[in-house]
């Protein structure tokens, strides 16, 4: 009985974080799209595009520092897994991060400037050699990292060295392991974070033209991306819990292979509707990108009835463990 009480707890703390790395996969997409095809910014200078508007302030920089932030949990988790299995678990997160670092230097070729490649590198520089320190190292670490990535880099991949030690910290901390019982802090983070998160919208639709535009902008995407994220996770508490499971876990237990497809698709299906350089047709992302979420989702929940991991995240975990890793039955 004991065992099963237990349990629980772990099933739903991870089904809520697949959840949300599948919400924060549907929103990088709207990003990418625009960026993988080399569309225009807009019909002509001082003409606005009011889709292209809507993502800039409600989407761009939102969910980035999601993905990066739960990538630093999913490694900090791994690592404590990893201690219980084997005898120098650091060899086998060394080894996942230079298996992602592969994935992402062939993801390059298709998508420059994309994460992966740089969360493997930060990976291998950050996050690999303060695993051995002290927790309060990552989670003063991370607060500083965040704050130069923000202040000095002006946002973007600058913070993901901040975000990954951040989501280290929360597990080293046991946040993650307590989740279940954090309603009450979800609900004043998100409360704080929805106001601010506001404040810093206003702020960036009325810095254009400031010399520190873009470092308002990265803010107000921080902001809004803990809104999100602290928003998503109360919603996973109530009866719409079920619906978010199904709608966005399968996408985010297969974040990685949804993530790579998602360019492939994108490159393949974007000419035949006429998305191509220098577009402007911001409509035509929206219909893109829906139409490749519905894809990946049907086929995620076909495979995942099928399999334990997705494609990629089996030879991930195969080269991770050095061994072939069984593919059917439960994922561990």
């Amino acid at each position: 009985m004991t065992t099963a009480v237990a349990a629980q707890p772990v099933r739903r703390r991870i089904g809520d974080l697949d959840s949300l790395r599948g919400f924060a996969l549907c929103g990088i997409l709207f990003v990418n799209i625009p960026d993988i095809v080399h569309m225009s910014w807009g019909p002509a200078i001082g003409v606005a595009d009011p889709v292209r508007s809507a993502l800039n302030m409600f989407v761009q920089q939102r969910f980035h520092p999601i993905f990066a932030f739960l990538f630093g949990v999913g490694f900090a988790l791994f690592l404590d897994r990893a201690t219980g299995r084997a005898a120098r678990p650091r060899v086998l997160l060394l080894r996942r991060l230079l298996a992602l670092l592969v994935i992402g230097i062939g993801h390059q070729f298709l998508l420059p400037g994309e994460p992966l490649l740089i969360y493997a590198i930060v990976g291998l520089i950050v996050l690999l050699p303060t695993s051995v320190l002290p927790r309060w190292v990552a989670l003063w670490g991370g607060v500083g990292l965040l704050a130069v990535g923000l202040f000095g880099l002006n946002g973007g991949v600058g913070l993901v060295p901040g975000l990954f030690l951040l989501g280290a910290a929360t597990v080293r901390y046991g946040v993650i392991d307590t989740l279940d019982r954090r309603a009450g802090q979800l609900a004043i983070t998100f409360g704080l974070a929805a106001v601010l998160a506001g404040l810093g919208l206003w702020l960036q639709v009325n810095s254009k033209g400031s010399s520190s535009f873009f470092t308002i902008w990265a803010a107000a995407g921080l902001l809004g991306g803990l809104a999100y994220a602290s928003g998503f996770l109360l919603l996973c508490r109530t009866r719409a819990g079920g619906a978010l499971s199904a709608a966005f876990a399968p996408l985010g237990r297969m974040a990685l292979t949804n993530f790579v497809t998602a360019t492939l698709l994108t490159l393949a299906v974007a000419p035949l509707i006429g998305l191509e350089q220098d577009s402007i047709r911001y409509d035509l992302v929206l219909l893109l990108a829906v139409g490749i979420l519905v894809v990946q989702w049907v086929f995620s929940r076909w495979w995942l009835s099928r399999f334990a991991y997705g494609p990629l995240e089996w030879a991930w975990r195969c080269v991770t463990w050095w061994n072939r890793v069984p593919v059917r039955g439960r994922a561990v």
